[in-house]
């Protein structure tokens, strides 16, 4: 993960450019204001908690909302890149589960 940009005032806000080798991907997170990721080369997945995993591929903009807990990663089989735009305070969960992870790379 690199860092891009952060803040320039009191508000919770960063870019940075993530990588994720095939099968990679972060914990379970959400953040108190929204997230927005765009998908610059390969192909992974994203998942709300309680909703059903998707594919996402370079040219790809998806949005978790305000305090949604979601994961995103790579696909099993690709490496995936993407720019996220954080806003807002995170916070972390549990890893996701390989149970977890082999329904959403399927």
């Amino acid at each position: 993960m690199d860092s891009v940009a952060q803040s320039h005032s009191d508000a919770a806000l960063s870019v940075a450019f993530v990588r994720f080798g095939p099968g990679a991907r972060t914990a379970w997170h959400s953040h108190s204001v929204a997230q927005t990721l765009y998908v610059t080369e390969g192909e992974g997945r994203i998942q709300t908690r309680g909703g059903a995993p998707v594919a996402i591929r370079a040219g790809d903009v998806v949005v978790a909302s305000a305090n949604e807990w979601h994961w995103h990663g790579a696909a099993g089989d690709h490496f995936m890149t993407h720019l996220a735009v954080s806003e807002g305070e995170v916070s972390w969960g549990e890893q996701v589960s390989e149970s977890e992870y082999r329904v959403a790379a399927d």
